[in-house]
């Protein structure tokens, strides 16, 4: 297969570039994504006022970036991110990401941080199966697992999300995107776009991939007001998102009551594979959500704690962070993911 890709720079600063793919453009054969290439570039820099572009190019598959993927089960593909947060990260590139294969098509379980992670996973996608893209589940609205999704929504996916999500991303993208670029190179971000769902889930959905049903659900508050699950009946394989951290230090970000009763209500129930949002694939419910449990545990208890001694949040934010210490070998990033954390609990739990 070969790509359709252009040096795209921003017209405002024409040192800042990065390679766009353009799915649109994909052919069998160089000559005929030839064929096509000018004008498909074309209308995309149109639809883009704020970049500019070379000529376009068409390079076989093989000779561009590819995530990583690793087949976990019969057709469930996985690209396991850096057990890092965005910060400490040089590219992003931290979330873990699917792809599952059907007889007929293929759905994709989040898109990673920016459009050239995107691409990346879409060009490993293609190493992997031409067959048609039909949806994109993303699990949630942090960058790390949504910023990808314009690559794949360019290849004909329709997008799905939580209920929650298009409200979330509303809110909060703008600010999101402008991180980015302080934290990355532009080689990284250029052309990075918030991509809104087509569909959105209000309790459960099914999606139909020719042989294989996926189970979408949306959650209640938890990590955040908008995580999604995926589950892949053929092989039994839970897509958890950010529900589930293993490695790096849950992030709160919605309710932590509302997090632990998620652990509580067996959520991983069959499954015989279980992919976390952040770390290693198990297959044990036990080992991928117990470290996970005793630290959000931790973390109520010891709000809890200071809210009952009537500590204001600032000095007990410091408290809280100091007496989960002991957990810190469990996890990356974790000092400053605990004090943010510690925040949020104690603005939930203070008006229990």
């Amino acid at each position: 297969m070969f790509h359709l890709i252009l040096a795209a720079c921003l017209a405002s600063a024409p040192t800042n570039c990065g390679i766009i793919l353009l799915p649109q453009g994909d052919a069998a054969t160089q000559q005929a994504c030839e064929a096509g290439a000018a004008r498909i570039a074309q209308e995309w820099l149109e639809a883009h006022p704020e970049l500019v572009g070379d000529a376009p190019a068409c390079p076989a598959n093989v000779d561009l970036p590819a995530a990583d993927l690793q087949e976990v089960a019969p057709g469930v593909h996985v690209n396991l991110g850096t057990s890092l947060q965005m910060e400490d990260s040089t590219d992003g590139h931290i979330a873990n990401l699917g792809a599952v294969i059907g007889r007929d098509t293929v759905a994709v379980i989040d898109a990673g941080v920016s459009r050239a992670e995107g691409q990346a996973l879409y060009t490993a996608i293609r190493r992997i199966t031409d067959k048609p893209i039909s949806h994109l589940i993303v699990t949630h609205m942090h960058p790390d697992h949504s910023f990808g999704a314009a690559v794949f929504a360019e290849a004909g996916a329709v997008v799905l999300g939580h209920h929650a999500l298009p409200q979330a991303l509303e809110g909060r993208g703008a600010a999101y995107l402008a991180n980015l670029t302080q934290l990355y190179p532009p080689a990284e971000w250029i052309g990075t776009e918030i991509v809104l769902p087509d569909r959105v889930v209000g309790d459960r959905m099914q999606i139909d991939l020719g042989d294989r049903i996926l189970e979408l659900r949306a959650w209640p508050p938890a990590h955040t007001d908008n995580d999604l699950t995926v589950f892949d009946r053929q092989t039994a394989t839970l897509f958890a998102g950010d529900l589930l951290f293993r490695e790096l230090t849950p992030v709160v970000d919605g309710s932590l009551r509302g997090w632990l009763e998620w652990l509580d209500s067996d959520p991983a129930a069959g499954a015989r594979f279980i992919v976390p949002g952040h770390g290693a694939v198990t297959g044990s419910w036990a080992e991928a959500s117990g470290p996970q449990r005793i630290f959000l545990e931790a973390l109520a208890g010891e709000t809890r704690k200071a809210i009952d001694a009537g500590q204001p949040m600032s000095s007990a934010v410091p408290e809280i962070t100091k007496a989960l210490e002991p957990l810190k070998k469990d996890w990356a990033s974790f000092e400053a993911t605990v004090a943010r954390d510690a925040t949020v609990a104690f603005q939930e739990l203070e008006w229990e």
